[in-house]
C-alpha cells in the first residue's frame, strides 16, 4: 500500500507527487504516458501577470515548476518593469520538449516515488473514504490518500467545426471512468471548454512581416536557489502581428461553422482567454487583435500562433491563417481545436483541497475548474502537502489571501466557486502590494520548511537574507550623504538638489533614485557599508523605503480581515438553527460549510447583516 497515490502527470500531478515523495511518503504517480509528464498542450510558456508570481510562490514553498522552467527557458522577460513592484511578473518561453524530458528525469531520480504508466478508471471507496484507484486492466492500487489531477482528460472531446472526436490534448487518450466514479460518489460534474491555436512550420513563415519581440538582456530566474541555469543558453525571439478586417469578415461570414457558435459546444469557455471568433464578436469595435508567433522548441521547426485559438473547421481555419502577416505560404502542422472536458464543482472542496464527499481524496488543477499550468501546479503542490499533513495528523497548510496568490486562488475556488475556467489575475488579489514577485521567499519559505520541503541550508539562507534586510534598513537610516557629493550625481536622474545632508533611506524614497544610484553615492563619499549586500537584499531595502506607507496600510487592512478569518465556525453547526439570516445565505452556508467567519463573509449571497447574526450565534455556541 502506498501513502499517497497521484493520478495524472500534468503540472498539478508532478508537483503533488514530488511534494509527497520529498516529504517522505511512499508515493506513486499514475499517468497514461510518462513521456508526456509536464506537457504544454497550449502555449509554450510559463508565467505572466499574477501567474509568474505563483511560480515564485511554488518555488518558495519547495515545489519544482520554477526550477524546471529555469532549466528549460529559451527566453526570459520581466513584465510591467516600468510600473510598481506589485505588478512585476516573469514570463518565460520554454522549450516544451526539453521541459517534459527534464521533468521526467527529475521524477525518476526522486526517492520514495514510483511511476506507473496506466489509466486510472475508478475510485476505491470504503466507509466514505477513498482508499485508492482501479486501473483500466482491473489492477487495484491502494493508498492512504489519493490526489486526482486529470487536467482536461475527463471524458474529453476535440471539436473543429461540426467535427468531434473523443480524445485528450495532443491526440492522447481520454478517460470516462473517473467521471462516472465521481458522479457515483455524489460529485457535481460540470462541463468546461478551452482551446489551443494552430501550429505552423516556422520555416514557412515570413517573419519580416511581423515585429520582433526579444526577451530581456537580463536572464531572470524563477527559483530562489542557485544552480538552475538554462541548459541551452538560447535567447530566441517571438514575433508580434495583428489580425485585420479581412480576417474578421471571414470569421463573421462563417460564424455558424464554428463549434462554439454552431451549437456543438456544451462546455463553458474561459472568459479571459477567448477564441478569435469570440474576440471578433465581443469586441466588434476593434479593427485588429494581437497575435504572437512563439517558438515551441529548439528541436522543432514549429511556431505556436498565440491569440488565435479557434473551433472553426479546417477549411475556414486555413483561409484565416493565410491572411495573417507573413503566413501567406504557411505550412500547417496542426490546426486549432477546442476541447471539452469534465470538472467538479470546487465548492465541494475544503480549503485544504480535500473533497467534502470522500475523505482522503484530494483534487488539483483543471478538474477543479481552473485554467493554466501555473494554477494547476500550485494546487498540485498544496494538495500533495495537505495529503501528507493529514496522514501525519497535522493541520493542513492553508494560505490566506494576504500571504499568497495561491491562497487567493484556492479561497476563490472553495468559497465562490466557478462556472467557467478560472484564471488567476492580479485584480483578484486585494493585497497585491504584499504579494509581490520579489518577496515570495520572505512570505512562504518558512512554511515550506515547516511542512518538510525546504531543507536546513535553504532555510538558513532565508534567515540570513532577512537579517541582512533588517541590518541594511538600520544602516540606511544612519548613513547620510552631503549635498556637495549628492547633487552632481542625483541631478543626472532628474532629482532635485539637497538642502541638507540626507540619509540613504530618505534618498531612496525619491521615485527616480534606485539602490544602484545609492551605490554611486557611497563610492563618491568613500563610505563602505558594513556588509556586501546582495542585489536581492538591496531591492528589498529600496522597496521598503519607497512603499513603506502603502505596505503598512495594506498590512493593517489584512490584519483587520484576519480577525474574521481567526474566528472559527464549529464543524457541528446547523445553519437551520441560526435565526434571522436570509434564505439565500442559509442555503449557501449549508452548501459551502465555511471554516471561518472570514470565509463566510466572502460567500456570494451572504451579506454583512447575515455575518453579524452568525457571529453572535457562533459565540453563543462556543460558550455553551
Amino acid at each position: 500500500m502506498y501513502d499517497v497515490i497521484v493520478v495524472g502527470g500534468g503540472h498539478a500531478g508532478c508537483e503533488a507527487a514530488l511534494a509527497a515523495a520529498n516529504i517522505g511518503m511512499r508515493t506513486v504517480l499514475i499517468t497514461g504516458n510518462l513521456n508526456m509528464v509536464g506537457s504544454m498542450p497550449c502555449n509554450p510558456s510559463i508565467g505572466g501577470p499574477a501567474k509568474g508570481v505563483v511560480v515564485r510562490e511554488i518555488d518558495a514553498l519547495g515545489g519544482y515548476m520554477g526550477k524546471n522552467s529555469d532549466l528549460c527557458q529559451i527566453q526570459t522577460k520581466m513584465l510591467n518593469r516600468s510600473k510598481g513592484p506589485a505588478v512585476w511578473a516573469l514570463r518565460f518561453q520554454e522549450d516544451k520538449l526539453l521541459y517534459m524530458r527534464e521533468m521526467l528525469r527529475h521524477l525518476k531520480e526522486t526517492k520514495n516515488l514510483d511511476l506507473i504508466e496506466a489509466y486510472a478508471t475508478d475510485l476505491l471507496v470504503r466507509d466514505g473514504r477513498c482508499t485508492g484507484v482501479a486501473l483500466e486492466d482491473g489492477t487495484k492500487i491502494e493508498g492512504k490518500a489519493t490526489v486526482v489531477t486529470t487536467g482536461t482528460f475527463l471524458d474529453s472531446r476535440i471539436l473543429r467545426g461540426h467535427w468531434t472526436k473523443h480524445e485528450g490534448p495532443d491526440g492522447q487518450k481520454t478517460t470516462k471512468g473517473l467521471s462516472e466514479a465521481l458522479r457515483r460518489n455524489g460529485f457535481t460534474i460540470q462541463r468546461l471548454k478551452t482551446g489551443t491555436p494552430a501550429r505552423i512550420k516556422a520555416s514557412s513563415i515570413d517573419f519580416t512581416k511581423a515585429s520582433v519581440e526579444n526577451g530581456d538582456d537580463v536572464t531572470w530566474h524563477y527559483s530562489f536557489d542557485e544552480g538552475y541555469n538554462s541548459l541551452t543558453g538560447a535567447h530566441v525571439p517571438c514575433y508580434l502581428a495583428y489580425t485585420n478586417l479581412e480576417i474578421h469578415k471571414l470569421i463573421l461570414d462563417n460564424l455558424k461553422e464554428s463549434a462554439m457558435y454552431g451549437g456543438v459546444v456544451e462546455g463553458i469557455g474561459p472568459r479571459y482567454c477567448p477564441s478569435i471568433e469570440d474576440k471578433v464578436v465581443r469586441f466588434s469595435d476593434k479593427d485588429r487583435h494581437q497575435i504572437f508567433y512563439e517558438p515551441e522548441s529548439l528541436e522543432l521547426d514549429q511556431q505556436y500562433i498565440g491569440g488565435f485559438s479557434t473551433s472553426m473547421p479546417v477549411e475556414v481555419q486555413d483561409k484565416m491563417l493565410r491572411m495573417l502577416p507573413g503566413m501567406k505560404d504557411c505550412e500547417v502542422i496542426r490546426y486549432a481545436y477546442a476541447i471539452e472536458y469534465d470538472a467538479i464543482d470546487p465548492l465541494e472542496l475544503w480549503p485544504s483541497l480535500e473533497t467534502k464527499h470522500l475523505a482522503n481524496l484530494f483534487t488539483a488543477g483543471q478538474i477543479n475548474g481552473t485554467s493554466g499550468y501555473e494554477e494547476a501546479a500550485a494546487q498540485g503542490l498544496i494538495a500533495g502537502i495537505n495529503a501528507c499533513q493529514k496522514l501525519k495528523g497535522q493541520e493542513p497548510l492553508i494560505l490566506s489571501r494576504d500571504e499568497a496568490y495561491i491562497g487567493v486562488m484556492i479561497d476563490d475556488l472553495v468559497t465562490k466557486g466557478t462556472k467557467e475556467p478560472y484564471r488567476l489575475l492580479t485584480s483578484r488579489a486585494e493585497y497585491r502590494l504584499l504579494l509581490r514577485h520579489d518577496n515570495a521567499d520572505l512570505r512562504l519559505r518558512e512554511k515550506g520548511y515547516e511542512v518538510g520541503l525546504i531543507n536546513d541550508k535553504q532555510y538558513e539562507s532565508l534567515l540570513n537574507k532577512k537579517r541582512m534586510i533588517e541590518e541594511g534598513i538600520k544602516e540606511f537610516n544612519t548613513i547620510k550623504i552631503k549635498p556637495a557629493i549628492a547633487d552632481p550625481i542625483i541631478s543626472l536622474y532628474g532629482s532635485t538638489k539637497l538642502n541638507e545632508s540626507l540619509s540613504l533611506g530618505m534618498l531612496l524614497k525619491r521615485p527616480e533614485l534606485s539602490y544602484k544610484v545609492i551605490k554611486s553615492l557611497l563610492e563618491a563619499s568613500n563610505i563602505e557599508l558594513s556588509h556586501d549586500y546582495s542585489d536581492a537584499v538591496l531591492e528589498q531595502i529600496e522597496i521598503h523605503y519607497k512603499y513603506e506607507g502603502y505596505i503598512k496600510k495594506a498590512k493593517d487592512q489584512a490584519n483587520r480581515m484576519k480577525s474574521l478569518d481567526n474566528k472559527l465556525i464549529p464543524d457541528n453547526i446547523n445553519y437551520d438553527d441560526v435565526d434571522n439570516i436570509a434564505l439565500e445565505a442559509r442555503e449557501k452556508l449549508k452548501k459551502i460549510m465555511p471554516k471561518t467567519i472570514g470565509q463566510a463573509s466572502r460567500i456570494s449571497g451572504v451579506n454583512p447583516a447575515d455575518i453579524s447574526v452568525l457571529v453572535v450565534y457562533v459565540e453563543k455556541m462556543m460558550r455553551s
